[in-house]
This record gives structure tokens, sequence and C-alpha cells, in this order.
């Protein structure tokens, strides 16, 4: 079975990932493969982002891995906070600080339209290949449920009648801007 490392401690990604990919890989966290250090996001692309934390890996750890970076993109908000989704309300990377934040730069705006936007970079012995997943959707006025992680809560995609948050994982997996993306890796890892 291949062995690809995903540039990642969280754990609600390796999650996501490991259910997408069944069993034909043997999908390993950074804390597997021995890497304790946080790696460096300081680029000011997702794109950027995504190749820097798989470059990371692959010269340091000699493993063919796949690191992702994502954005939440808000129109009425041009565009943040895109690239600094995760730090978007300071450097404690809390969601719900994150959260909070958005719903105050959004109230009293009409426009709610947003996307998830999902860079994934993938690093092996025979090239960097970039995959990208989006999903449009608008921001709630408040929390709805429980699942999921980040802007989840407040993420209602277009065509649904649920947030990110209140979908289960394989609900989540079949329009998620990350599922997309990994969709697209899947298949290329499958089929070169």
């Amino acid at each position: 079975m291949p062995r690809l490392t995903f540039a990642t401690n969280n754990r609600h990604k390796i999650e996501e990932i490991r259910a997408a990919l069944g069993n034909e890989f043997t999908l390993l966290s950074l804390e597997e493969i021995g890497c304790r250090e946080e790696l460096a996001e300081d680029q000011d692309t997702i794109e950027g982002n995504s190749l820097q934390k798989a470059r990371y890996v692959f010269e340091n750890y000699s493993e063919d891995c796949f690191a992702d970076d994502t954005g939440l993109e808000i129109i009425a908000l041009n565009g943040e906070p895109g690239v600094y989704s995760a730090r978007y309300a300071g450097p404690q990377r809390n969601s719900e600080d994150n959260i909070d934040l958005v719903l105050k730069k959004l109230s009293g705006t009409d426009n709610r339209s947003a996307q998830f936007r999902t860079v994934i970079t993938l690093i092996t012995k025979a090239g960097t290949h970039q995959f990208e997943g989006v999903v449009k959707g608008q921001i709630v006025t408040a929390r709805k449920g429980a699942g999921g992680f980040g802007y989840d809560p407040v993420f209602l995609p277009d065509g649904f009648f649920k947030t990110l948050a209140e979908m289960t994982m394989e609900e989540k997996n079949q329009i998620s801007h990350r599922g997309i993306a990994f969709q697209k890796l899947i298949a290329f890892l499958r089929h070169g």
C-alpha cells in the first residue's frame, strides 16, 4: 500500500481524508512521521501556503506528501478573510473568535455571498501538482450545527438548507471545497 503524508496534525482533516481515501493508501499525519514543528504559512496566497508546507515536508522528511490551505472569501469583505482565514481574529487561531469577527463585520449587510476555496499541493519524487476546490454559498447570521470545524457553522452552501456543520461527514465530503480538491487529488493518485 503506497505511503503518503498529509502535512497536518488537524485530526478533523485527517478523518475527512482517511474516509475519502479508504484503504488505498497509508495516510500519515505530521506527528506520525515525527514532524513536531509548526509549518510556516507566511505566503500571501492560498496556493503559496499549500506549496510552502508540502515542500517543507518533502525536503526535510523525504516523504511523498500533500498539503492544503483553505480560505473563506466573502464578497462584501473584498475577499476577506482569504489567506488569513485561520488567524483572522488574531494569532490564537480560534475558530469561535474568527466566526464572531466575520458575523460582526457582516452585521447589517445584505450581500452575504462567500466561497470556500482549497488548494492542495502534492509533491512526490515524480513532481509537483496543485488541485483546487471551490464551493459557493452564503454566510448565515448565526451558528447552526455542531459538526465540522472552522467556519462550517456559518457557511450555507448554495442549493442546500443545512450549513456545513449540520451535514454528516459523507454529505460534506461530496460537496465541500476540500472534498472537491481531494477528489481531484485522489483521481490523480489513482490514474496519474
